[in-house]
């Protein structure tokens, strides 16, 4: 198997490895800006490389970016800069700086326990119709797990990604869709 797949299917929730590398080879890879796949591969080498954005997330996190014309975005949690490369490509030239009520579009890969945190921070950052995506939000799929049937390495951060879930499905403020990319993402639109 090829360095291009072996990387790749780690990051999928796809249970056929083939379809996965179907998606990627017909509309990801096709289309991935050149210093995104070299940044992707040069990641790859990473000991901890299943940190790194999912190929397949990050072209949906693009076409979000273009939809919202976001000209403002903040990332919290960046590892190799995948997501945070694909951002500033993705944004137009004139982007800039803001403070709160003024961002666009928000990007969160960071410590699990704080994503609330983040969120209610993000709330207040973010304007309204402003999107903010939250990666890892099917933490491996074990958050549909027993507790007894989530391997050792995911309880940790298992229970925190089930409780931000929780909480974001009844946050009225925002419009929330889960997406089964990468290892879920999250998309949240700001309403009020």
């Amino acid at each position: 198997m090829d360095s291009k797949k072996a990387i790749s299917f780690s990051k999928g929730l796809l249970q056929s490895e083939e379809l996965y590398q179907y998606v990627l080879e017909t509309s990801v890879y096709p289309r991935e800006p050149e210093p995104l796949r070299e940044l992707r591969m040069l990641t790859a080498t990473h000991p901890r490389a299943m940190m790194a954005t999912a190929p397949d997330a990050g072209q949906l996190m693009a076409m979000l970016l273009t939809l919202v014309n976001a000209q403002k975005t903040i990332e919290v949690g960046v590892f190799t800069g995948y997501s945070l490369l694909l951002t500033a490509l993705s944004i137009p030239e004139d982007g800039k700086h803001g403070n709160e009520g003024s961002f666009d579009f928000a990007f969160v890969d960071a410590d699990k326990v704080n994503y609330w945190n983040y969120h209610e921070r993000l709330m207040k950052l973010l304007k309204v119709g402003g999107i903010v995506v939250y990666d890892n939000t099917l933490w491996g799929g074990t958050v549909a797990l027993s507790e007894e049937s989530t391997p050792e390495n995911k309880k940790a951060s298992r229970q925190f990604i089930i409780e931000f879930n929780k909480l974001l499905a009844a946050d009225s403020r925002v419009q929330i869709s889960h997406a089964p990319l990468g290892d879920g993402i999250t998309i949240c639109r700001r309403i009020y």
